[in-house]
């Protein structure tokens, strides 16, 4: 427990419910990742809570879902506008509460929040339906799209703001009322968000904010029988148990879950470009990010090469303070992930596997402040089986292992070879031989020779245990809405 009297000094949140600030009676300590002591309390919720968020959402939804997609899109261009302004004051929080880099908050997650808006805001105005005509009938039928009611928004630690804000933004432009739930370990952006509602016009009840865990604020909103649809980005563990608790209802779900991302590396690739992107692509964000590279299969001939050059690069990839310019990454989210992290990294030394660089390897020279806090260098990792639990579980970290492959068809099978299917990258200049390997991959998202360039336009998504459904401009769309036929005999 902390200290009471330095409570006092808190920064304490509250949910925002029908358009206003309501307490809470218990709450959850969050911590400053970067200096491991808590810096803010995060509201305790529960079904009470949530009762009274869908109930404030429903009550908002005709309104709302009777206003043209033009005048909702005046909204979110509002919202935009709002977050855009106050964005430096946005990215320090998200760097704080998140432990990322000032750097990356500053230039990806706020950016990025402010453009869903603008983006959500621009495609809900262009979608069309279809119509199809019976004459030997004398029948017309046409489609409609009608927004579905109280939608359940759950979102994740690692792009707290950023995933928030893909999942409000089509929600409430294609015409729904929102119950929203954060990572109850990144909380405060979310919170801040909330505060500009009023002056960009958004109604009362159309977006609501519950904060709390996952067992509790977030086990009743996804059981709630007056939520038709839930959104959720996070693990599959938790997926599972909310797909448990929506069957009975026949819920719509769009579950964006892990990944373990395997680079296929040919010969004939460009080593320098792909040696820069493959580090970003390991590392970025401290490796929290659901499309991060944890395996990278090379072609033996240039195995030895990538190997010591790729490792080079991984110690040039400096972590430190998240405020420091030069910090490439900041701190992990928390003591138990780091720790978790580690112990992926004591497994693989266990069994056998050669740590080349990071943990355990390289000693990290933090200010003093940032004694306590949650970091962890850059770590490769090589000599695994693709059996270990190293290279099959999604670790979530700043960590990578490297292999050999001889064939085009081991590579493959050796990507496809876990549970997991969200994303791959591959490298080669053979055109060829990059649409026949990226067409065979299991993987939802396929980038070749690049990493993370994304048009919001194009389904986001993963297979097997990575995910159901899709993200994106027509999918979002499509999920967020109901589709009517009508007939017209004349």
């Amino acid at each position: 427990m902390t200290d009471p009297a330095a409570q006092s000094s808190y920064l304490v949140l509250e949910n925002f419910i029908g358009g206003k600030f309501v307490p809470c009676r218990s709450h959850i300590d969050s911590y400053d990742p970067s200096v491991g002591e808590v810096y803010c309390r995060v509201p305790d919720s529960g079904e009470e809570e949530v009762e009274a968020a869908v109930a404030a959402a429903k009550e908002a939804f005709p309104g709302w879902s009777a206003r043209s997609p033009q005048q909702r899109a005046q909204v979110l261009n509002k919202l935009a506008d709002l977050l855009e302004a106050h964005l430096e004051e946005f990215a320090q929080a998200e760097s704080r509460d998140q432990g990322k880099t000032l750097t990356f908050a500053r230039t990806v997650d706020i950016p990025r929040s402010v453009h869903n808006f603008r983006f959500f805001a621009s495609s809900v105005l262009h979608h069309t339906t279809e119509c199809s005509l019976m004459d030997h009938m004398g029948c017309l039928n046409y489609t409609i799209r009608c927004p579905v009611g109280v939608a359940g928004l759950i979102s994740p630690w690692n792009l707290p703001l950023y995933l928030l804000t893909w999942k409000i933004a089509p929600a409430i432009a294609t015409g729904n009322t929102v119950v929203a739930k954060p990572s109850e370990m990144t909380s405060v952006t979310a919170w801040m968000m909330c505060k500009l509602m009023q002056q960009a016009g958004v109604p009362p009840g159309v977006v609501n904010m519950v904060f709390g865990t996952g067992p509790r604020a977030g086990d009743a909103l996804v059981g709630h029988p007056e939520v038709p649809l839930v959104s959720f980005t996070g693990s599959t563990a938790t997926a599972q148990r909310i797909t448990e608790r929506s069957a009975p209802y026949c819920k719509k779900l769009s579950l964006e879950l892990g990944g373990k991302n395997p680079a296929v590396i040919f010969a004939d690739a460009n080593l320098d470009q792909c040696i820069e992107t493959t580090i970003r692509s390991s590392f970025t964000n401290q490796g929290e990010v659901c499309l991060c590279t944890s395996r990278i299969y090379v072609e033996r001939s240039i195995y030895s090469e990538f190997l010591e050059k790729f490792v080079a690069a991984a110690k040039k990839w400096k972590t430190g303070a998240p405020s420091d310019p030069s910090s490439n990454n900041g701190a992990l989210i928390s003591k138990e992930h780091l720790e978790k992290v580690r112990s992926y990294v004591a497994l693989a030394k266990s069994e056998g596997g050669i740590v080349h660089c990071g943990e355990g390897v390289d000693q990290l020279d933090l200010p003093k402040r940032n004694a306590n806090g949650y970091f962890m260098p850059a770590t490769v990792i090589s000599g695994m089986a693709d059996s270990s639990r190293v290279m099959q579980e999604e670790i979530f970290g700043p960590v990578t292992c490297v292999s050999p492959f001889d064939t085009e068809d081991e590579a493959v099978s050796r990507g496809n070879g876990v549970r997991y299917g969200l994303s791959a990258t591959v490298w080669s200049r053979d055109v060829g031989k990059v649409h026949r390997v990226a067409r065979r991959l299991q993987a939802g998202l396929v980038w070749t020779n690049c990493w993370l360039v994304r048009d919001l336009n194009l389904p986001f998504g993963g297979m097997k245990n990575s995910g159901v459904g899709r993200e994106g401009g027509k999918d979002s769309y499509h999920f967020f809405t109901e589709v009517k036929t009508i007939a017209i005999k004349h």
